[in-house]
């Protein structure tokens, strides 16, 4: 299970949720409401070290787009943004 599902387990409390969407699926439209939304964001960043802003959120739908998010972010740091 990657770490943005595990996050959404946290956050739901259920397993099947984080099973059964799709790395694709708009992550609002599946049934995660606003404030829970607020929380992922939060929590990405405080576990996985990553700033998100408020434009970066606007992108931020599905599963897949936090993985890469948190992907790219990551490699940046760790090459010193370059």
């Amino acid at each position: 299970m990657s770490t943005i599902r595990e996050l959404l387990v946290e956050l739901t409390g259920t397993v099947e949720y984080a099973d059964r969407i799709g790395d694709d699926a708009d992550l609002a439209a599946s049934g995660i409401d606003s404030g829970d939304l607020v929380r992922l964001v939060l929590l990405v960043e405080q576990r996985l070290g990553v700033e998100i802003t408020a434009e970066d959120m606007e992108e931020l739908r599905t599963i897949g787009d936090y993985e890469r998010f948190v992907a790219e972010r990551t490699v940046a740091g760790a090459s010193g943004g370059v």
